[in-house]
């Protein structure tokens, strides 16, 4: 530890298509934050932490920037707020393929205090020619340190990112043990897995009215004990989680489990309950409970 001399708090900023999740997993090498090609997936703030010789980065994924429809919403853009102010270096991600200009205006009115790095990210779905050009006109910006290209599904540019940001750490001692990988716990990334498969597993609106609380988390002599309650607005929500017949309810349980006992590298005995409670997003005293 004492050859440590950088640290620092790095902030992901971007909109809900940029590829933060991903790109916050690729740094550091572990599957911290869920991902869904649909938006808004990220709720709250996830950390990860990156130590190696000479520098440990506490990296935070932000959810994606939205304007705000729900008292949730409101929540998750003050997540988004309070990551600006405590920040040492933001980076700010958008897709290449999508618009420059829109992107600019999103990160202008963030009114940044601290230096920022911009990020291209998907670099492998734009021809070489067209990334150059829009690498010029990134530069051209004037507001970001640095402008680096990168795909952060296939891991490409991640080291030079890595070098940009390093270079604008401040020296200081490290923040956290150097095995740290985030300051989350079991239980939220479990919840967060089941939430996952939601997302993957069912159509339309019904990913962004669920939530899912772990109710009981008992390791045991051969396995882990897990219950969890997936949260509603409505029955006709409900009905459709469960399937005819539970036959839904028990292919999610079935993806949940696996996911779970990766992560974890215990067999997992899991039970999960659907909970109706009508507009819990609007609702303060139910995004309290739900850890928001």
């Amino acid at each position: 530890m004492s050859n440590m001399h950088k640290a620092g708090f790095v902030n992901i900023f971007g909109k809900p298509n940029a590829g933060k999740s991903t790109l916050l997993n690729a740094i550091i090498g572990e599957k911290l934050a869920i991902i869904s090609p649909k938006v808004q997936t990220t709720r709250h703030r996830i950390t990860g932490v990156l130590t190696e010789p000479g520098y440990q980065i506490v990296f935070s994924d932000t959810p994606g920037i939205i304007d705000p429809k729900y008292k949730l919403h409101e929540k998750m853009m003050s997540v988004v707020k309070s990551a600006l102010e405590d920040a040492d270096v933001a980076l700010l991600i958008m897709d290449a393929k999508d618009s420059l200009q829109e992107n600019l205006e999103l990160f202008d009115s963030l009114k940044l205090k601290v230096p920022c790095i911009l990020i291209l990210n998907k670099m492998d779905n734009v021809e070489a020619a067209d990334m150059a050009e829009l690498l010029e006109k990134a530069k051209a910006w004037g507001k970001a340190k640095a402008v680096v290209p990168i795909s952060a599904r296939q891991q490409k540019g991640i080291k030079d990112l890595l070098a940009a940001i390093v270079a604008m750490l401040p020296e200081a001692n490290p923040f956290y043990p150097d095995d740290t990988l985030t300051d989350k716990s079991t239980r939220f990334f479990v919840a967060e897995m089941i939430r996952e498969k939601i997302f993957q597993l069912f159509e339309e609106e019904i990913p962004y009215h669920t939530t899912v609380i772990v109710t009981q988390y008992q390791e045991k002599e051969t396995l882990t004990k897990i219950t969890a309650e997936i949260i509603v607005t409505r029955e006709s929500q409900k009905a459709i989680i469960l399937g005819e017949r539970g036959k839904s309810i028990r292919e999610l349980g079935t993806q949940a489990r696996q996911e779970i006992e990766k992560f974890i590298e215990r067999k997992v005995f899991l039970e999960l309950f659907v909970k109706v409670r009508g507009k819990w997003r609007d609702n303060d005293l139910f995004l309290k409970e739900y850890g928001y």
